[in-house]
């Protein structure tokens, strides 16, 4: 605060302040307290409301766990979710590396415009446009299908294919550039001395290299997990008959079926699940709040 009164003078630094507290308050906290607050009231008609039958209860929660169905989609939902940032981190790590120390000076700023130049689209037509390459008689097939490497079309939309790719596609961004900030931050001169200690170069990727980017893989991971498990576009629009997203479970309660008391119980259980699996991931791999935070 003190760095801002001096940048910006106390005219500026006020509206900031309050531009950023009206934009927390309104936007994120009010809403999601009114959400909460309906999760645990039961969906009644126009004319019930407020009456005896409006009671604070658990019954909204308790549909989840009533459900085997429910149940299941969401295992698979985390299940693929991690699939989804294990590849970005495999995708993302390399050019990370390659952009931090092999890449030269005068090319870095063409490489991240070629890296940005899909985030000036919508997600919404990025999705449509793999919807449209992983067709049975899509490009993809057609491509593949002519240099002889498959013999007949492949059903890239059965399954959670179809989901993987196009959130790989959408996320893996969010696991490059921590990762690259990381990495760009270690001294050249640790990894020449491993290489002239006669150490391989998995070695001093696994030794030096890792290590030392675990702030950025560790940040990287949480936002392309939570970011996937909460997708709604993506699978909408790119899932199968057979390959349900938790997140579609939530949508169908709040619009379809006009009931947001238990679309806000689920919504509120996916955040709450994720951040436990999340926190258990965390603990198991030895990663702190304080290594994402950096």
């Amino acid at each position: 605060m003190n760095d801002l009164l001096r940048r910006y003078g106390v005219a500026l630094t006020v509206i900031f302040a309050a531009v950023t507290a009206f934009w927390l308050l309104a936007l994120v906290i009010l809403p999601d307290l009114y959400l909460f607050e309906n999760s645990f009231r039961p969906y009644l008609p126009m004319a019930d409301m407020g009456g005896p039958k409006d009671v604070y209860s658990l019954n909204n929660y308790l549909t989840f766990f009533r459900s085997p169905i429910h149940i299941q989609v969401f295992i698979w939902t985390i299940v693929y979710s991690s699939v989804v940032t294990f590849l970005c981190f495999v995708l993302a790590y390399p050019l990370a590396y390659y952009l931090a120390k092999v890449a030269r000076g005068n090319i870095l700023p063409t490489l991240f415009l070629l890296l940005l130049i899909p985030l000036w689209v919508s997600e919404v037509l990025r999705s449509f446009a793999w919807f449209i390459i992983l067709a049975l008689k899509g490009p993809l097939n057609f491509a593949l299908t002519g240099l002889g490497i498959i013999d007949q079309p492949i059903r890239w939309m059965t399954g959670f294919r179809s989901v993987i790719i196009g959130l790989v596609y959408t996320y893996v961004l969010f696991m490059l550039f921590p990762i690259y900030n990381a990495i760009q931050s270690l001294d050249t001169n640790q990894i020449e001395a491993a290489e002239d200690l006669g150490s391989p170069w998995w070695r001093t990727h696994w030794r030096v290299i890792l290590p030392h980017a675990k702030p950025g893989i560790a940040s990287g991971a949480v936002m392309v997990f939570m970011l996937s498990a909460g997708s709604i576009l993506v699978p909408t629009l790119l899932a199968s008959t057979n390959s349900r997203w938790f997140t579609e479970i939530i949508q169908q309660w709040m619009f379809e079926s006009q009931d947001w008391n238990t679309g806000s119980a689920y919504a509120f259980l996916l955040l709450l699940l994720c951040t436990v699996f999340v926190s258990l991931v965390m603990r198991l791999f030895r990663v702190k709040l304080s290594d994402i935070a950096k």
